[in-house]
């Protein structure tokens, strides 16, 4: 059996203020090709379909239009929801959907799986919906973490499994790790929001689909993540985008391929002086990609994005990182405030916060002198 693990599609996700849903229906249409030309069986999608609770009607769509071109392939496929999801929402529709589309959002289901047979008999595949402890524990008391909701999930699929036999796939949305949680200090470990959950607790199935880590991991053979189709930060932008073509065979996995899928724009980071960075050569081949720039003058420059997205259009975020910080006063600004002995000092105490340390120049302390004096002479003479 040919299995294709993806995740993390966040449809209606939007990049630094840029709507991503046109680019992302040409990654997906990319996609269910692949699906196509690999002869894929089952197509899993681990959760986190949409990117909000409440997506836009256009999301709607998107999800629709890309189900049905994966099903028209001749592929089963298996939907979860994700931490971003809402369940109800995203599975309200279930019960309509067209033979071959199933969308598994309810915990109560958790042991009820989708059979899928092929020459060696069937695959169970189990599909755990994003499971919150708070939500849960009156369902199953004394569940506090995510460990201990996959956990308890995780024993109905084994005890299911036990009953109807065969090769077994387990769907989950959580942030997997290879170590056990410290006692009473699972909160504290914690990516995007969700508990650290062990390895272990996911013995006894043939191949783990996870979502939630938005770049391609391998845990172990048998669990990994596919990571998001798009790059939805610039901290992912060296991240590998794709999913995974996962083979069974009649003892379990066999192989696993990365499917690499196109990246619509890519995405650089550029950091230099703010002068170079407008007009330096060595920059060009980078006025086509989403860019993020980092510029390194002492001071701030005056209008940066706009200056900059002259040059870069898709220019989407500008940080102001000196390259090297003024030393010396560690005080705080309140300390420095309180220190000053006249306003002038009060000034100088002012820019050297808001300038990372700069202080005054020599021409602004002149001016400075100019404005302070002229304001000395205007109160006399009221």
């Amino acid at each position: 059996m040919r299995i294709l693990h993806t995740s993390d599609w966040h449809i209606g996700r939007t990049f630094h203020g840029h709507a991503t849903l046109d680019a992302l229906r040409g990654v997906l249409e990319t996609l269910t090709a692949q699906v196509r030309e690999n002869e894929v069986d089952v197509v899993v999608v681990a959760g986190d379909v949409f990117d909000s609770a409440t997506p836009a009607a256009a999301c709607y769509t998107l999800l629709s239009d890309t189900l049905r071109a994966l099903a028209d392939t001749g592929a089963q496929v298996i939907v979860t929801s994700g931490n971003h999801d809402s369940a109800a929402r995203l599975g309200f529709q279930a019960g309509l959907l067209r033979d071959g589309i199933h969308v598994l959002t309810d915990p109560s289901r958790i042991g009820d799986p989708v059979t899928v047979s092929d020459a060696f008999g069937p695959v169970q595949f189990y599909g755990i919906p994003f499971l919150e402890p708070a939500l849960l524990r009156a369902q199953w008391p004394g569940v506090r973490s995510q460990a201990e909701v996959l956990g308890r999930a995780m024993d109905i699929v084994r005890g299911d499994l036990a009953v109807r036999g065969g090769r077994s796939v387990a769907i989950a949305h959580c942030f997997a790790a290879g170590v056990e949680p410290t006692p009473h200090l699972e909160r504290d470990i914690q990516q995007g929001g969700l508990d650290v959950v062990p390895l272990s607790v996911f013995e006894g199935v043939d191949y783990v689909a996870l979502g939630h880590i938005h770049g391609r991991q391998q845990l172990a053979p048998r669990v990994r993540y596919a990571g998001a189709p798009l790059h939805y930060s610039f901290g992912e932008g060296d991240k590998p985008r794709g999913s995974w073509l996962i083979d069974l065979d009649a003892e379990g996995v066999a192989d696993a391929t990365w499917l690499a899928l196109p990246v619509p724009r890519r995405l650089v980071t550029l950091r230099g002086p703010f002068e170079d960075l407008l007009t330096g050569a060595a920059h060009a081949d980078a006025e086509d990609a989403w860019v993020c720039v980092e510029y390194t003058d002492a001071l701030p420059a005056r209008d940066p994005l706009r200056r900059l997205q002259e040059r870069f259009p898709h220019c989407a975020k500008v940080v102001h990182a000196p390259e090297v910080l003024a030393a010396g006063d560690v005080r705080s600004y309140a300390q420095r405030v309180r220190a000053a002995r006249s306003d002038a000092e009060l000034v100088d105490a002012f820019l050297s916060h808001v300038r990372d340390g700069q202080g005054t120049t020599d021409a602004e302390r002149e001016l400075l002198r100019d404005v302070l004096d002229e304001r000395v002479r205007a109160e006399a003479l009221a």
